[in-house]
């Protein structure tokens, strides 16, 4: 019973947050491994619990989808997708034990730019050119499928790099990215038996009511407050994996 409880909370908290600032995984990755889930398991069932979260996002958000102008539509969707593809296939043949002793390390990385990406988005000048910019956006892509934590914020400061301004745009883009490469990454993990599937229907009903509440409290909830906690929360995360082993 008190997994379940962990579990539906860490869902639920999972699905709040990114719908309103993000750093879901950071939740859905521990909570899963507390309960006996094998880290490389974790990751990809957590990933899977949120994934009707991002397409509920990328519906809502359709009409503000403008593609980089740098790549268009048909470039971005396939970078993304292959991208998406790549990391989840790296995932499943880096085996438990690699994994775990990347996870401090991924999460601080994840810390780092909820932290200072806003900052970078900010400080942009100049758009990359188009090589540049599919290089970047297929890295970030590669990333999201092998490890989903922090990839809203990636994935908008990567739209910033490519000399997009207008946020309600770059916020369409990084929902309907999240949503492609989180749904070929999770058919990927799935042909590898990597899906925890015994948890994976009820957190995913607690992150589909955490992701609705968060939603419609978006605009009432301090960003600043929520920022400053999701970050507090990924480096008490990458301290305790980082003392695992001594435990």
């Amino acid at each position: 019973m008190t997994d379940w409880l962990i579990l539906i909370a860490a869902g639920f908290l999972g699905g709040l947050l990114n719908a309103v600032a993000g750093g879901g995984s950071f939740f859905t990755l521990p909570a899963l491994m507390l309960v006996g889930v094998p880290p490389m398991m974790a990751n990809a069932t957590g990933t899977a619990v949120l994934l009707p979260g991002y397409v509920a996002s990328a519906w809502r958000f359709r009409s503000d989808i403008r593609w980089p102008h740098t790549l268009g539509g048909t470039r971005s969707v396939a970078l993304i997708l292959a991208g998406g593809c790549l990391g989840a296939i790296l995932l499943l043949v880096s085996g438990n034990d690699a994994f775990e002793s990347l996870i401090p390390w991924l999460i601080l990385f994840a810390t780092g730019w909820f932290a200072l990406g806003p900052r970078l988005i900010a400080r942009r000048q100049h758009a990359l050119p188009r090589l540049a910019s599919g290089a970047l956006l297929f890295g970030a892509c590669v990333y999201g499928g092998f490890f989903n934590g922090g990839l809203g914020i990636v994935l908008l400061a990567v739209f910033g790099f490519m000399g997009m301004t207008e946020m309600a745009t770059m916020n369409g883009l990084k929902n309907i990215a999240s949503a492609l490469l989180t749904l070929i990454a999770v058919l990927v993990y799935a042909s590898g038996n990597a899906i925890e599937w015994r948890w994976t229907g009820i957190m995913m009903g607690a992150a589909i009511a955490g992701g609705y509440l968060g939603a419609a409290w978006s605009y009432r909830l301090p960003q600043k407050a929520l920022r400053l906690f999701i970050v507090a929360s990924g480096v008490v995360m990458a301290a305790a994996f980082f003392a695992r082993p001594a435990m």
